[in-house]
């Protein structure tokens, strides 16, 4: 007669003979993709549940919560609505199709896709651009592991993913958009890629200010507040700038910079800085970004 092999104790037989339960041992991150990117290395990987974003060594972002970048739409969602409601955006000749006359969005960065879900959930976009720099990123969505965070949104009729260079593709000709949510890097005062940080300098802010419509809203994700960052928003002609915390688990706050071009002229460098106003979310626990951390 066959005998079927012995099979090894379970962790409960084990406690029953007396023997000691030892936690299995974490295996830590398993590296899913490695890719050289626009600036360089770009490594997608998996820790337990989690799927993690690498740059150049430097971690960047995961799935773990979502909120804050989550706020950065709608923070900018809430903020234009205020300022001009749910009509049509400006300049839309009467008769326009409603899909047409709605606001457009840009989100700069599409990173694991929270931000493009929100929106995409939100009817009041009549379309949502995502400009992403690396062509991993993209692909890691369409073909792989973070596509699940995002299929509903890519199969939205209203969503267009744009494979370029955030800068370029502000420069480049095209109409201008009514909001702009911007994810890129860590944030104005602290960049892996030291090239991002165009974005964030006085030309960079005063390209956006331009690409927006006349009461449009640029919010700006970032793991840390900046006095500085404001003044500059100001600097640039911007007004209604404000700064939203979102607490984490511990260090400082992650921030949405909520900013809004003037529906009247703008106005000239040098001006009078307009006073900003700070808000705080009271949530209890960190963002996808690198929780509470600070430039080393």
């Amino acid at each position: 007669m066959n005998r079927l092999p012995v099979e090894p104790p379970t962790a409960a037989r084990a406690a029953d003979t007396g023997t000691p339960r030892s936690p299995a041992p974490d295996p830590g991150p398993e590296v899913l993709d490695r890719r050289v990117g626009a600036l360089g290395e770009i490594v997608l990987r998996r820790h337990g549940e989690l799927l993690q974003v690498i740059a150049n060594g430097c971690f960047l972002m995961d799935t773990s919560d979502g909120r804050s970048e989550r706020l950065l739409v709608r923070a900018a969602r809430d903020l234009l609505v205020g300022r001009r409601g749910e009509g049509a955006r400006p300049g839309a000749p009467p008769g326009t199709p409603p899909a047409e006359a709605a606001p457009a969005l840009l989100i700069g960065g599409l990173g694991v896709g929270f931000s493009l879900d929100e929106a995409a959930a939100d009817p009041l976009w009549g379309s949502i651009t995502v400009v992403e720099r690396e062509a991993a990123v993209l692909e890691w969505h369409r073909d792989g592991p973070l596509g699940r965070f995002t299929e509903r949104a890519r199969a939205d009729r209203r969503t267009s993913l744009v494979h370029a260079d955030l800068m370029a593709h502000l420069r480049a000709p095209g109409a201008p958009w009514d909001a702009m949510c911007l994810d890129i890097d860590n944030g104005p005062d602290w960049t892996v890629s030291p090239d991002n940080s165009r974005l964030y300098s006085p030309r960079g802010l005063s390209e956006c200010h331009d690409r927006l419509t006349p009461g449009g809203v640029l919010a700006v994700w970032s793991a840390q507040p900046s006095a500085d960052f404001e003044a500059a928003l100001c600097a640039a002609g911007f007004d209604a700038v404000r700064t939203v915390e979102v607490p984490v688990a511990r260090g400082v706050p992650d921030v949405v910079h909520l900013a809004a071009r003037a529906a009247w002229p703008r106005p000239h460098r040098g001006s009078t800085l307009l006073p900003t106003v700070k808000e705080s979310q009271h949530q209890p626990a960190g963002s996808g970004h690198l929780p509470g951390a600070g430039p080393p």
